[in-house]
């Protein structure tokens, strides 16, 4: 689950990686009755927006035992900066230190928007304010030369499921599940015997990891919500700002683990010389890679099976070690996101013992596929 980006985790925040690039003019608000007015993040001092963000890691913590400093962190840096594109909600000229009531941000990511978070306090949370951001945050990103498509994941959104939302024309959302185990008693989760070998993930494996997300996704639901897994290139992107990036957590490589057949093994040859890496050492088969979003809590930030080794149980297995590890390590609790339609994945996890924490959505506003 990533502040862009889970099989896999496509989740909330995007990474501030991308290009940030300024504000553009806000058009008219066309929703009436919400007080306050926006103000442009480059006019923001961030030091304003602290009583804002302690209670967005507030309700983080308490929602999802998630730490959200890091990714906070990060935020006011880039505004302190005045490199972050967005808004803030103002609510008091005279309201001191605390005179805004919600902020959003974006960044543009190769002929893409990405809205990487928007929150707004408990007492300004309603329906409309959030669609003011959003409709700023959208007007924006419209009139940024090549930007055709924007993706959001918002944890903290009211009625994520049952809501309007601006631009309704060119808009399509996909339910999804934060899901969560305890992992007491993780050691007796019976080992699944699987044809391929597994061993810790390693930084030499980045680029077959990516390739291998692009191959395990082809025609999947999960590809519709975050375009990168189309393509190895994207993929690699993906990849990079997980184990970079703080959106989902810091990457934790002692609970991640890939699974690989020898690379003349002839049920692994079709997939792999259609993603160009059959003249490696090894296929793929199988990823399962792990970060440490609290004290205690461990996140699944992306597992994938290849086609070929679907059903065998890997799945299970590469998920059952990292759990494994992340106990032994000293968690306590592990999370993951699921895209509800994917449903064979979904009763892996509650067969595994994950239950839903929170649901949610991923939205996408696509003006090449618009009604």
């Amino acid at each position: 689950m990533c502040k862009t980006l889970v099989g896999g985790d496509p989740f909330p925040h995007a990474p501030l990686s991308a290009t940030l690039i300024p504000m553009a003019a806000l058009s008219e608000p066309r929703l009436q009755m919400v007080p306050g007015s926006l103000v442009d993040l480059l006019n923001v001092h961030y030091n304003h927006l602290d009583p804002l963000m302690a209670e967005e890691a507030t309700e983080w913590a308490d929602l999802l035992d998630w730490d959200f400093e890091p990714s906070a962190d990060l935020v006011r840096r880039f505004v302190s900066m005045r490199a972050l594109s967005g808004v803030a909600l103002q609510h008091s000229l005279n309201q001191v230190p605390a005179p805004y009531a919600g902020y959003a941000y974006y960044v543009a990511d190769e002929g893409k928007g990405l809205i990487g978070g928007l929150f707004l306090s408990r007492s300004f949370r309603t329906a409309e304010t959030e669609n003011l951001l959003l409709s700023s945050i959208l007007d924006a990103l419209w009139k940024t030369p090549g930007i055709h498509r924007v993706e959001a994941q918002l944890m903290m959104l009211t009625s994520p499921l049952d809501r309007s939302v601006p631009y309704a024309d060119c808009f399509q959302f996909y339910p999804r599940q934060f899901l969560q185990i305890s992992l007491d008693g993780i050691a007796q989760m019976p080992e699944r015997v699987v044809s391929a070998a597994i061993s810790p993930w390693s930084e030499n494996r980045h680029s077959d990891g990516a390739r291998l997300i692009a191959e395990s996704y082809v025609d999947h639901i999960d590809s519709q919500i975050n375009d990168q897994y189309r393509t190895s290139t994207g993929a690699h992107r993906f990849l990079s700002n997980i184990v970079q990036y703080p959106g989902c957590g810091a990457f934790f490589q002692p609970a991640s683990f890939i699974a690989y057949t020898p690379s003349n093994q002839p049920k692994a040859e079709i997939g792999a010389r259609r993603f160009g890496y059959h003249n490696t050492k090894m296929n793929l088969a199988g990823i399962c890679l792990t970060s440490l979003v609290a004290k205690g809590v461990g996140h699944i930030t992306q597992v994938c099976v290849a086609p070929s080794h679907r059903g065998t149980g890997l799945g299970y297995e590469l998920m059952r070690r990292s759990l494994l590890a992340l106990a032994e390590r000293g968690c306590h609790t592990v999370t993951l996101t699921v895209t509800t339609a994917n449903a064979e994945a979904v009763a892996l996890y509650r067969r595994m013992g994950f239950f839903c924490r929170r649901e949610f959505a991923a939205y996408v506003w696509d003006k090449n596929e618009s009604a």
